[in-house]
């Protein structure tokens, strides 16, 4: 088992032939991922070798839908073209499309998250490293070689606390580790993962990254003490960030006492969540979670 995506996945990725997208497309590929296709208007019809594999090149996300039977987008285009990009997805069915794209202007992610709402559509971004399912299929630009499968599910604002926490736990291994991204604005929260977790049988622990600025780690916590009964692991970004200093996510906006790394580890510890000081003891607390929860287990 999984959450959002699997080895059925059949992923189109818009904005295939861009150098960023051919990069990535060969590394979903050698993951295993099914890629279906890439759409580029101006290439359609024509089709793209990766290694041993050749993938055709579609108009738009209908043609492709329609051709390949595609469920997943990876968008890879440039941030003027994202959110006409997420809208023309969503109006051709597409059940998640996974923006990894950065820097898209605030008042277009609210346009396209709401819009892909409307829809159906899951976003996860933008401005992420996407999801993997390790073993199974990865759509995004998440390393498939850091880790294995397992039975933690990891949901993090960061790429790079993402990538630090799959290799510390990789002896353990991933049900599936979703990086949300860090906007102020992002399609699936720590809540939406948390609830598919809790969900899915296959998933034992769930490790929860935030970082400073906003609010979402409060309502996190508050969702994991009213709903979530299996243990949760929390680190938070941003402990050692200057007061009153702008840090490099765009959604790292701290006021007062509001959004800082005390305040959100405060929330969480109350709602039982076991929240560690470096990302390193982090891993440890994990490792020590999932060795109790088994000695109960086998007593």
């Amino acid at each position: 088992m999984a959450i959002y995506l699997t080895k059925e996945s059949k992923v189109l990725v818009q904005g295939m032939t861009g150098g960023e997208g051919m990069k990535h497309t060969r590394r979903m590929l050698a993951a295993g991922t099914d890629v279906v296709g890439g759409v580029n208007p101006r290439k359609a019809g024509q089709s793209v070798d990766f290694d041993d594999r050749a993938v055709p090149v579609f108009g738009s996300v209908r043609e492709g839908i329609e051709a390949t039977g595609a469920d997943v987008s990876v968008v890879f285009v440039p941030p003027a073209f994202a959110k006409a990009a997420v809208v023309e997805a969503a109006d051709a069915g597409i059940g998640l499309a996974v923006v990894i794209t950065e820097g898209i202007p605030v008042h277009d992610s609210v346009a396209f998250t709401t819009y892909a709402k409307s829809k159906g559509t899951r976003i996860v971004g933008p401005n992420c490293p996407g999801l993997i399912t390790p073993g199974q299929a990865n759509a995004g630009i998440i390393p498939a070689d850091i880790t294995k499968p397992g039975r933690i599910g990891l949901v993090s604002k960061s790429g790079t606390l993402t990538y630090q926490l799959m290799y510390e736990l990789r002896d353990i291994g991933f049900s599936t580790c979703v990086g949300i991204g860090g906007d102020p604005v992002v399609g699936t929260t720590h809540i939406d993962c948390l609830a598919a977790f809790q969900d899915d049988p296959d998933t034992e622990l769930i490790v929860l990254i935030g970082e400073i600025g906003g609010d979402a780690e409060e309502r996190a916590a508050a969702y994991v003490r009213d709903h979530v009964t299996k243990p949760v692991i929390g680190y938070i970004a941003g402990f050692t960030a200057p007061e009153g200093k702008t840090m490099g996510h765009a959604g790292a906006i701290v006021s007062g006492s509001i959004g800082t790394a005390q305040a959100k580890k405060e929330a969480l510890e109350a709602a039982g969540v076991q929240v560690g000081g470096t990302p390193t003891e982090t891993a440890r607390l994990v490792l020590a979670r999932l060795e109790a929860e088994r000695d109960v287990t086998h007593s």
